[in-house]
């Protein structure tokens, strides 16, 4: 059995001028053209001819990130629904999460970029309180470098695996690490504004949590692997919720690639500007194939690379049918009212997943008249995996 998984780079992946080769063709740059208008950004022009330093600002390049990803996930699939029975699951790092809950169909595309606009602009504002910034610290021992990070006061920021871990904080506390790196490892300042995904940046998510209340979401149409705890999550409200708390949270790169590896992941394909995420799943999911797709002349590639690896997706998503998914790879343990139920409440417990790590409870965000239990009481269970088939009941639907 091959499993795809399609996955889109964060802030930093981007370099001067990778939009050129994609908008040499009309039909891509009328798509940027229009997700610029709805972003307030010139993304032809920063994704041309804009130098480093201005598309490292963080209300540029979180726009044209996202914006890259859509355009050529729309070019590589020209026919968006024929893709969900071809892709395992999906998952973006850090702003990448914007493309992979649209790719996802839990956001439209135009959503999805009115909402990295706030994004970024929320984050900008909130970098300039503090002088703050990032250092990647690549090598050394796990858990010396994590306590080095703490004994500064920093926060590890992104955990992307054995041997690379980003530190955040003020940049009085990153110079300070400097002078007292951990044994044996590298230290690497970020071209970054500010740092993500700590409590400096607790201002904008008061402001994309206002703002989020206003989206309407759709279930996602393929897994949605979340970087807050690498779980797999099936509910839109929860993705997207999952999203903006994220904003001053850790990504946890290093859970996804294992839920990845519980899925059986077989080929991973990542959005432009691609290289970042392939590169560290190279060292980190041996065996696995990966396709980076920088550049248009790529696409037929890119497919083939999706035929190889894009066996039928798990969930059956069709609008008369409600499923509940496992977040984690576990046992199953069924919850005694809820398997007894014919009909259950919004937001019921259904069960739990037990993992070597913790148990995770299980829940029916929608509700619904109780069809079909897929698995039994103490099962194993997969990422994804489905557990229990609902109708949609009045105020469930």
């Amino acid at each position: 059995m091959s499993v795809l998984v399609i996955v889109a780079p964060g802030q930093g992946a981007q370099t001067p001028g990778f939009l050129k080769p994609w908008l040499e063709d009309p039909i891509f740059a009328a798509r940027f053209e229009w997700l610029s208008t709805v972003a307030g950004v010139d993304l032809v022009h920063h994704g041309t001819v804009s130098d480093a330093e201005t598309i490292r600002q963080t209300q540029i390049a979180q726009p044209l990130l996202v914006a890259s990803g859509l355009v050529a996930a729309l070019a590589l699939f020209p026919h968006p629904a024929d893709a969900f029975g071809r892709i395992g699951a999906v998952a973006g790092h850090s702003v990448g999460e914007l493309a992979a809950a649209a790719g996802a169909r839990v956001i439209t595309a135009e959503q999805a970029m009115v909402l990295v606009r706030e994004r970024g602009l929320a984050m900008a504002a909130a970098a300039e309180r503090t002088p703050t910034g990032m250092t990647a610290i690549l090598g050394g021992d796990r858990e010396e470098v994590l306590a080095t990070i703490e004994r500064h006061g920093l926060t590890p920021a992104n955990d992307n695996g054995p041997g690379q871990i980003v530190a955040a904080g003020t940049m009085e506390q990153l110079a300070a690490l400097a002078e007292d790196a951990p044994a044996k490892a590298r230290l690497t300042p970020l071209s970054v504004a500010g740092a993500f995904h700590t409590q400096h940046m607790a201002p904008a998510v008061d402001r994309m949590a206002e703002l989020a209340r206003s989206v309407s979401v759709h279930d996602p149409r393929t897994m949605v692997i979340s970087n807050a705890d690498g779980k797999v999550v099936h509910d839109g409200r929860d993705v997207l919720a999952r999203i903006v708390g994220q904003i001053s949270r850790p990504v946890r790169w290093d859970l996804c690639m294992e839920t990845m590896r519980d899925l059986g992941v077989t080929g991973i394909l990542e959005m432009p500007p691609a290289g970042v995420l392939t590169g560290i799943a190279k060292r980190n999911l041996k065996g696995v194939e990966t396709f980076a797709l920088k550049t248009p002349d790529q696409l037929d590639d890119a497919r083939a690379f999706v035929e190889r690896h894009g066996d039928p997706s798990p969930i059956d998503s069709t609008p008369t049918w409600r499923m509940v998914v496992s977040p984690i790879k576990g046992t199953w343990h069924l919850d005694e009212a809820a398997g007894a139920a014919t009909v259950l409440e919004t937001n019921a417990t259904i069960g739990s997943v037990a993992s070597l790590r913790d148990r995770t409870p299980v829940l029916a965000p929608h509700g619904g008249q109780v069809v079909e239990w897929l698995v039994e009481d103490g099962d194993l269970v997969s990422p994804g995996q489905p557990l229990l088939r609902l109708h949609p009941t009045g105020g469930a639907a």
